[in-house]
């Protein structure tokens, strides 16, 4: 695999954290910053809370995915801030983001699939899963994940 580097970029911490310290590992060479989006409906369906009224989806669709390119481009910038040649990848995961991440790496032909841990507690991570966890088992190619950021205020 000789592909570029894919990193999972969604804005958060965890994940700024896996684009700098992560990327920080590896020779600087190509990489696909990705931001995987949900639509209403998807992330409805998907919680386990079943489907609701909704008062304007394609609206609310279409501010998640204006967020979602504004966090790529970001997450780009700061790759190339880091001495990355990087493109921002927007994709909208129609099922689950885990899958979407899978998909795009095979498609790019990714060489390493970098992604943050989110830090949820037990009881989300067992309600919503882990997209870093399910990357890692259902993808056949390298993944690098970065833990969550320490908080200074929680005591060791």
């Amino acid at each position: 695999m000789t592909g570029p580097v894919l990193f999972c970029f969604d804005g958060s911490e965890g994940s700024a954290r896996a684009l700098t310290d992560g990327g920080a590992l590896l020779a600087r060479r190509v990489a696909v910053v990705l931001t995987a989006w949900e639509t209403v409906a998807t992330q409805l369906s998907t919680s386990g809370f079943g489907f609701g009224y909704v008062p304007d989806e394609s609206e609310l669709d279409s501010q998640q995915e204006g967020a979602a390119r504004e966090a790529a481009k970001f997450g780009a910038i700061t790759a190339e801030q880091h001495g990355w040649e990087a493109t921002a990848r927007v994709a909208n995961a129609p099922v689950c983001v885990w899958q979407t991440v899978v998909d795009v790496a095979d498609e790019i032909d990714a060489s390493l699939i970098v992604c943050g841990a989110r830090g949820r507690n037990a009881a989300k991570r067992a309600l919503l899963g882990s997209v870093a966890e399910a990357v890692l088992h259902h993808s056949h190619r390298p993944t690098l994940i970065a833990p969550q950021p320490e908080d200074p205020n929680v005591p060791r």
